[in-house]
């Protein structure tokens, strides 16, 4: 069992039109139902040899749980996995779903890191997002969590967006900097195929920026959030000096995870495995003290180093030189052409994209596979 622990709230409002991750719409009778069920999982993958590190609330909404329901889990946790006393608690929270009563129950039960989905401080790029929030409910949620005492928290934006300018996108960066967060993450908006938003795109109903325009917005988020002493760790994650989240670093390090609740994954001892994406079966399973899996599968050789090197490369840092040896890989040799056009550089025992390579990294790590023959 790891010491990093994932756990997946998936109900929301209202389902955005880019979402892809696995959600539901709000009921409290299968809230409360559900959150039993995860207490079940919980007892039944319980640890008590080491200290768990981090533990992620992610979702859908996690704010949209009652009180009770987070002090629920929160015992459950205590009673199943013993936590570093440094532990890092994260919770993702939606503008609008939080005030200052419920961000003093999580800080009460240990929380103490909240991800806040801001996405855009303008209101027609949230409506086309179909957020359930506007601007000022977003402003009024992090004044709530500041005045809570809750320093460490995060602001997610996106951009690329239908509609978006070069001249929003610079005034959502400028808002979220004198918020004054720990830590802001810029997500570029990736259309996919199963969402709401793809089939507006295809048809024409919606445009996209082009690309010249969004990789100008990319570079603008990065020269302005180091400007400000955002440390760029991580491709699109930037942190204050101390305060890199580390739940996240250990997914971009390859390390291992458990998590819990309807369709979450988990990466344990070379296998990954998912759980039933489908909340009636996974309450059903647990009521019967089964686990509620739906697949699992060993990671193959091949797929252990290509994900070392996607991994790897998403990090500024970049790819220790020595541990990639000791996989059989001899990165600078097979990287030789991309490091002499100015996409890879050398730093010490680290190969890491240069600036001009991490704004196509993608390209960059399709190029790398091929060489290496992967």
């Amino acid at each position: 069992m790891t010491d990093y622990l994932y756990i997946h709230i998936p109900f929301c409002v209202k389902k955005c039109v880019y979402c892809d991750f696995f959600s539901v719409s709000y009921d409290e009778p299968t809230v409360k139902a559900y959150v039993d069920a995860v207490c079940k999982e919980l007892s039944l993958k319980k640890h008590h040899e080491g200290t768990v590190k981090t533990i992620y609330f992610g979702g859908g909404t996690p704010t949209l749980l009652p009180a009770e329901c987070f002090t629920t889990l929160s015992d459950c946790l205590r009673d199943n996995f013993p936590l570093s006393p440094d532990a890092e608690i994260t919770v993702e929270a939606n503008p609008g779903t939080v005030d200052e009563v419920k961000i003093e129950t999580l800080l009460s039960l240990g929380v103490n890191r909240l991800s806040v989905g801001v996405q855009s401080f303008e209101d027609t790029e949230l409506a086309t997002l179909g957020r359930i929030h506007s601007s000022d409910e977003a402003l009024k949620s992090i004044v709530s969590i500041k005045k809570a005492g809750l320093k460490n928290f995060s602001i997610d934006l996106m951009y690329g967006l239908p509609g978006q300018t070069m001249e929003s996108w610079r005034k959502s960066l400028t808002k979220a900097v004198e918020l004054s967060p720990f830590h802001i993450s810029a997500y570029e908006l990736t259309p996919e195929e199963n969402t709401r938003l793809f089939p507006l795109i295809k048809s024409g109903q919606i445009t996209m920026p082009d690309e010249e325009l969004i990789l100008e917005m990319y570079n603008r988020t990065i020269d302005y959030l180091n400007s400000n002493k955002y440390e760029h760790y991580e491709i699109s994650n930037f942190a204050l000096s101390g305060y890199k989240c580390r739940h996240n670093l250990n997914y971009w390090n390859r390390g291992e995870y458990t998590a819990f609740g309807a369709g979450a994954h988990s990466f344990n001892k070379g296998i990954r495995s998912k759980n039933i994406a489908d909340i009636k079966s996974y309450i059903e399973n647990l009521g019967k003290g089964k686990l509620p899996e739906s697949e699992s599968s060993i990671v193959s050789p091949e797929e252990v180093l290509k994900e070392f090197i996607f991994l790897g490369l998403r990090k500024t840092e970049g790819i220790n030189i020595r541990l990639a040896e000791q996989q059989g890989l001899s990165l600078v040799d097979v990287s030789e052409e991309l490091l002499n056009e100015g996409y890879l550089k050398v730093t010490g025992d680290y190969l890491s994209l240069t600036r001009k390579g991490i704004v196509i990294s993608n390209t960059i790590i399709v190029r790398l596979f091929e060489k290496l023959g992967l």
